[in-house]
């Protein structure tokens, strides 16, 4: 083929200047949107991992390695020297560099050193006995001491000479927590037992503060920043107590502890680099911990080390979870990839098209004088290239600028897909419009043009991959295949095939009593409506892809935003609670309803340690008063009943329960005893269940009237208040200082404290605006595909007596059959989908995976919003496009559009 002369794309580009800079423009946003999905996901996933890991404590997810006391095979100065800073200092930068790539050491946070492994009990008198039982001491050398922490009082440890076994004095430092509960002080000394030898002194040089005590420097061993008071082994919660604390040596007086009965170990403390953790190698990183744990990585440790090295971590728990969470998210997330990735694929080809057809007298021409069609179509390549190649790359540069830290290669494979479609859709289209030479083209009207026998097989063909998609889909819930997170769309273009044949129908019904109307303009515009060109299944295709995806993701939004709703009120068990361990004062409600946005109060008595009959379990027994309590369930929907149902009825008998089903099991409707927490012991019988209760969560209840109460039972440990814009610092003030006070709102907050859940939501949303905006882009295209032969048809239908409202009419009814159509197309496909769909998709990963909830399973449930709002702005739009073309029209005049050789 001839190269493409460069003259004749300038002179292209020079005839439609605004054509060129309109496809650079979509070419540009739509690389830039396609670019930033990618890196947008592997941010808010990234980011999910590093909060799973950081909210883990560092004794769970630092790599832990071990190696016991050096081997009695071992000659005394050879153990010796397997304790000293040096050799366990060369052992750590080998161990650091046999970590198994993708998991990274964070060389900052990670340390070495020795410890005794039993601990030491000390002597002195001056220490604090609790329940007169000596603490016990653990010795440590962990390197770093002095870049972790600042010095508070007197200096770090030292080790004067060369330090053995048989030492009798070395130094130490505390932590200021160590301090003060076990009162050293700067100068003490202590004692811990020796074997075969002496007692070891260990003075106190020095007293420290953590730089970052909940580091994993200091918080993977939190017995070196903080000491513990522990109970001896089967006391009960009642039994002796001693202290549990640790005395930091110096990392050069470690051969020290060989001379205690403390068994010192050696460790390499690995904490794992926060910015080396990505998402995409979750499964790499479980694999890594896999062969640190059990593997060759733990083999090659041991040939560094020792051979009894152990390695000891529980992030591969914390990487499953993650990866558990995810897995239920993501799938949620590609349905609005792929919806939006069609809609946009759609408005390209759009673009293209509606080129192309402007362009079709010149296409056909240059046909016509002999131009080949691989010229013709290599010709409109360079010429597209010329404008979307740049485009795609300032589109994709924007992208990368924009969301640093993602993985580049599928941002940039994303743009170039995008650009590689923008670039083939004029080709394409002109080559399969002009594959035979002809000057003239017959009608392709929707109403007389039949479809192909292959546009058939292959409509069959997508109706069953998308009846597949959705039978998978229900059948097996959104596992994350392609194939199921294409289902919505693939409904949405089953229902745009099925009402592109269904449309002519109505046309062809209405054209007969639409001609025995009065005046021309009904007629007119159903008869230009139906003339409508067949090619309309691109926008509308377009459309009910982008309204299906619209209601879609509105409906998972709502079904995420309903689903915390409920799981935050069952918790709560109304707008607000304030609640305490004892009575609450007597004055407290009425101080409470004066608050602002408080607008009723329900006062409630709970005794959670209850016990029924037997006596061997504790049942929660609310007592409350049935008419405000009632009125509260019945506000909140949480097992509303009957105050009647509640109310004691006389003043000896047993008192009508209202209980969970577990509680109805286990006592059945007849009396039976309950002993209260005072002492006092009450007879109810159960008369109403319900599976919740706003005054306890939980599945195992009692709900009694408070006035079969004694006084000391009856008065008030919580308040339920009912309002809106609760204020938590007026409520704070209001109750006393030992009362729990908890908002719906904020509890509602802490279901989505996880970034992956919040960044899955804000791409969906994102998504959902991009395929909204596509959506309407289709339209106008669709409408300015038609606007030079509407701007002729008035212009010579006002020269036969139509007035400028008459046009205007007549082009906003011409538009409406086919926005109606995607209207109400759109609206009807996003309810079936929804409905279709719902049993396979389950809502509860992203929107309570963080914390246990009481709420269930989260569904997905139709929004009418979702559905509506978009059908409706799709016919404002049009009506609004069609009455904006019209009143230009009028405008301009009509001599524009009557010049004479004017070919249209």
């Amino acid at each position: 083929m001839n190269p493409i002369p460069a003259p004749w794309i300038r002179t292209r580009l020079r005839a439609a200047p605004g054509a060129a800079w309109a496809l650079a423009l979509l070419v540009a946003l739509t690389a830039c949107l396609a670019g930033a999905f990618p890196r947008a996901v592997d941010r808010y996933e990234d980011a999910g991992l590093r909060r799973a890991v950081e909210r883990t404590r560092p004794a769970s997810t630092s790599v832990n390695v071990w190696a016991q006391r050096p081997g009695l095979l071992m000659s005394q100065e050879e153990r010796e020297e397997a304790l000293r800073p040096g050799t366990l200092g060369a052992q750590n930068a080998k161990v650091l560099a046999a970590v198994p790539r993708p998991l990274v050491a964070d060389p900052g946070q990670s340390t070495y050193g020795a410890r005794t492994a039993m601990p030491l009990a000390a002597p002195e008198r001056w220490l604090p006995r609790p329940s007169g039982l000596p603490p016990q001491l653990t010795l440590s050398t962990q390197a770093g001491l002095a870049d972790h922490a600042t010095v508070r009082e007197g200096r770090l440890p030292r080790a004067d000479g060369r330090v053995t076994a048989a030492t009798p004095e070395v130094e130490a430092a505390v932590t200021a927590e160590t301090a003060k509960s076990l009162h050293i002080k700067v100068g003490s000394v202590v004692h811990l037992p020796g074997v075969e030898r002496a007692p070891l002194a260990v003075r106190v040089t020095g007293v420290v503060a953590p730089r970052d005590p909940d580091g994993p420097y200091w918080a993977t061993q939190p017995l070196l920043r903080s000491p513990s008071l522990v109970l001896t082994p089967g006391s009960g919660a009642d039994g002796d107590k001693y202290w549990r604390a640790a005395l930091l040596l110096a990392p050069e007086a470690a051969p020290a502890m060989l001379g205690t009965p403390g068994n010192p170990w050696r460790y390499w403390q690995l904490a794992p680099s926060m910015a080396a953790l990505h998402a995409y190698e979750a499964d790499g990183l479980k694999s890594a911990v896999a062969s640190l744990e059990a593997g060759p990585a733990l083999r090659k440790v041991r040939t560094l080390t020792d051979p009894s090295t152990v390695v000891d971590t529980d992030l591969d728990d914390v990487l499953s979870g993650f990866t558990e969470l995810r897995g239920g998210v993501r799938p949620l997330t590609a349905v609005a990839a792929f919806g939006t990735g069609t809609v946009a694929a759609v408005v390209l080809l759009m673009a293209g098209g509606l080129t192309a057809d402007r362009r079709r007298a010149e296409l056909a021409l240059l046909r016509a004088r002999g131009t080949s069609l691989r010229g013709l179509a290599g010709r409109l390549l360079a010429e597209t290239a010329v404008i979307a190649l740049p485009a795609g790359a300032l589109g994709l540069g924007i992208a990368l600028l924009a969301l640093p830290g993602g993985r580049a290669f599928y941002a940039i494979t994303a743009a170039a897909t995008v650009t590689a479609v923008a670039c083939a859709a004029l080709p394409l289209r002109a080559a399969v419009a002009h594959r035979t030479v002809r000057i003239h083209g017959g009608r392709g009207d929707v109403a007389s043009v039949r479809p192909s026998r292959r546009r058939t097989v292959a409509e069959l063909t997508l109706v069953v991959v998308a009846l597949g998609a959705v039978e998978t889909l229900r059948r097996r819930g959104a596992s994350g295949d392609q194939l199921t997170s294409l289902a919505p769309v693939l409904v949405g273009v089953t229902a745009s095939l099925l009402l592109v044949r269904l449309y002519p129908l109505p046309l062809r019904g209405l054209s007969r009593p639409a001609a025995r109307l009065r005046g021309a303009v009904g007629h007119l515009s159903l008869a230009r409506a139906g003339r409508t060109s067949a090619s309309a299944v691109l926008p509308l295709l377009a459309l009910l892809t982008a309204l299906t995806t619209a209601a879609f993701g509105g409906s998972v939004l709502a079904g995420v935003r309903e689903a915390r709703d409920q799981a935050a009120l069952l918790t709560v068990g109304a707008d607000a609670r304030i609640e305490a361990t004892a009575p609450l004062p007597s004055g407290l409600p009425d101080r409470i309803r004066r608050t602002p946005g408080v607008r009723e109060v329900t006062a409630v008595s709970i005794m959670y340690q209850a016990r029924p009959t037997d006596l061997s379990q504790s049942v929660p027994v609310a007592g409350v008063e049935p008419q405000d309590y009632a009125e509260l369930a019945g506000r909140t929907g949480i097992g509303p009943f009957g105050a009647d149902e509640l109310k004691r009825r006389t003043a000896h008998g047993p008192l009508s329960a209202l209980a969970s089903p577990t509680a109805a099991r286990t006592y059945g409707t007849r009396p039976f005893p309950v002993l209260l927490e005072d002492g006092t012991t009450i007879t109810v019988r159960i008369t109403v269940v319900r599976d919740r209760t706003p005054a306890v969560a939980g599945d195992n209840f009692l709900v009694v009237d408070r006035a079969g109460l004694n006084a000391s039972a009856s008065r008030p440990t919580a308040l339920l208040l009912t309002g809106t814009r609760l204020d938590r610092a007026a409520l704070r003030g209001a109750a006393p200082d030992s009362a729990d006070v908890q908002l719906r709102s904020e509890e509602r907050a802490r279901y989505a404290d996880s970034p992956l859940q919040t960044g899955a939501e804000r791409v969906y949303a994102a998504a959902g605006a991009a395929g909204a905006g596509y959506a309407v882009l289709a339209l106008l295209l669709s409408l300015l595909r038609a606007a030079p032969e509407r701007t002729a048809l008035l212009a010579r239908l006002r020269t036969m007596g139509l007035t400028r409202a008459q046009g205007r009419r007549l082009l906003v009814l011409e538009s409406l059959p086919q926005a109606g159509l995607a209207a109400a197309g759109g609206a009807l496909t996003g309810w079936a989908t929804i409905r279709l769909l719902s049993p396979g998709i389950d809502l509860t990963t992203i929107a309570l995976a963080s914390r246990q909830a009481p709420a269930g399973e989260a569904v997905l449930r139709t929004d009418a919003l979702s559905l509506a709002v978009p059908a409706v702005a799709i016919v404002l739009v049009t009506v609004a496009t069609a009455g904006v073309q019209a009143w230009w029209t009028g405008r301009r005049g009509a001599a524009p559009e009557l010049r004479a050789g004017d070919a249209r």
